[in-house]
């Protein structure tokens, strides 16, 4: 099978920036510096914050809202009765804040969809929204976005990235629903009378303001106890997991960065699988990410949902089923049901269906490593992909001296449990340049899509770069040997 390369290729920018909060976790340092600050007269803050814009004014497009944004965190330290100018709080936020390079240590692990704008295109062409893992200091990972336009020849194009990155607006007071939180607390055995009496007065679906104040009430009434130290903190963790967050529809596609905003994705925000999902109920379309959130200790699957690469909400997932790395949606659902590939055991590949997208139990094994250059383990490399003669899904194998290549097997169109077909050899090895990096040996992607009878296929390399690929979709399933 022939595989063509695209030219295309993605390699870590040390110069793309975002501002990020530079706090101390000792308040009496942050007080110290808040002191220092308060020293100054207004002139020397004037003349400081002329300087901080003009050294760093030209490598970000909204200095003064992200200084803002952090003086906002540590106002609660500022003596009451000082009085703060609009320039002082500017500057104190600009002592708080500094600089994080996404992508200086890596960018790699690509996905790819479909782009909800598909207009003013040739025909036969198609626009893409492409997504990568961006790991800098600390090995912290955000995702990124890009655009670009298969063409009719199968080529590859991509739109002009900017130099400029830029966080989300992060919703104050996003709505919640009871069903959820109920289900996870009982999930996790906090069934006690405190949690009844927060959630009792509760509508159906109720704002962060609602649920701290009925918390307030709750606290009001029931004895202290480790039981309710352990249900509101919880709460709070839930709270925090399900966020939305929305970006100014002034800014590209190439200048949208999701970087981890809760505790549990604060050391990254992991291979999000991103997949255009068809409600087969309306014809409404949605795009799906699951991605792994790391708090540097332990791992949590979570989903991204937004229609417009603007709005996004954030969600746990839930259930017993609800573990460990690799899980993939699938772009519609199957019997009535939705359907997600997963990897519980760390080693062989999964598929629950569920009635519910938010709650995941009941896996059945479908495919365990059987070949040499996956039997360490196999998993997913992204959401399948519906062709008539079945579901190809994109699957990575371990081997020997933890070497990962991409493989490719066929599912059943109407029970996707049943494996028809797969690929004996490895699709893509890796290979000479792409041997090398952060991570040696690896090549890996988080999705593909087909187009005009190829597999559009980005994938990354030793978690140092990416590029994208096609093959013919009748070549793949012609070497395909059938389950057994």
């Amino acid at each position: 099978m022939k595989i063509h390369p695209t030219g295309v290729e993605f390699r870590p920018d040390s110069r793309r920036v975002v501002v990020r909060s530079f706090i101390s976790s000792d308040p009496v340092k942050v007080e110290n510096i808040i002191r220092r600050a308060l020293s100054l007269t207004e002139a020397e803050i004037e003349a400081q914050l002329a300087l901080v814009r003009a050294d760093f004014g030209d490598r970000h497009i909204d200095l003064d809202k992200s200084w803002l944004r952090h003086f906002e965190k540590v106002r609660p330290l500022v003596p009451a009765e000082v009085w703060l100018s609009g320039d002082r709080q500017l500057f104190i936020g600009a002592l708080c804040s500094g600089e994080y390079a996404l992508e200086s240590a890596a960018l790699f692990n690509p996905s790819i969809v479909p782009h909800p704008d598909q207009t003013r295109l040739e025909t036969g062409d198609l626009r893409f929204i492409l997504s990568l893992r961006a790991t800098g200091e600390g090995h912290i990972s955000s995702i990124e976005f890009r655009t670009g336009v298969i063409h009719a020849d199968h080529s590859v194009t991509m739109e002009k990235t900017t130099p400029f990155v830029t966080l989300p607006e992060l919703d104050t007071n996003p709505i919640f629903h009871k069903a959820t939180f109920l289900h996870k607390l009982t999930e996790l055995g906090l069934e006690n009378d405190w949690a009844a009496a927060v959630m009792g007065p509760l509508e159906d679906a109720f704002t962060l303001q609602e649920l701290e104040r009925q918390q307030s009430l709750a606290s009001e009434t029931q004895p202290d106890s480790r039981d309710v130290a352990r249900t509101m903190e919880i709460m709070h963790w839930l709270a925090e997991s399900n966020y939305s967050i929305h970006f100014n529809p002034t800014t590209t596609v190439s200048e949208r960065i999701i970087f981890p905003v809760s505790s549990n994705e604060s050391n990254g925000i992991e291979d999000a699988r991103f997949v255009r999902f068809v409600d087969d109920k309306d014809g409404s379309v949605t795009y799906f990410a699951t991605y792994t959130a790391y708090n540097g200790r332990a791992i949590l699957p979570q989903l991204i949902e937004t229609t417009d690469f603007l709005h996004f909400r954030i969600r746990t997932l839930n259930g017993r089923a609800a573990q460990n790395k690799g899980m993939a949606l699938f772009p519609r659902r199957i019997g009535g049901r939705y359907a997600m590939l997963s990897r519980q055991d760390d080693e062989n590949l999964f598929l629950m269906l569920s009635d519910n997208r938010h709650f995941w139990s009941d896996p059945q094994l479908i495919q365990c490593p059987t070949q040499p250059w996956e039997m360490v383990k196999i998993g997913n490399c992204g959401s399948p992909i519906e062709t008539e003669e079945g579901w190809i899904v994109i699957t990575h194998g371990v081997g020997p001296m933890r070497k990962y290549c991409i493989g490719a097997i066929l599912l059943d169109l109407d029970d996707p449990t049943k494996v028809i077909g797969r690929l004996a050899q490895p699709l893509l090895k890796p290979e000479g340049i792409e041997r090398e990096g952060y991570v040696p040996n690896v090549v890996y992607t988080c999705g593909a899509l087909a187009h005009g009878g190829r597999i559009i296929l980005p994938y990354g390399f030793s978690d140092s770069g990416a590029t994208i690929v096609s093959f013919q979709i009748c070549e793949l399933l012609d070497q395909m040997l059938p389950a057994v």
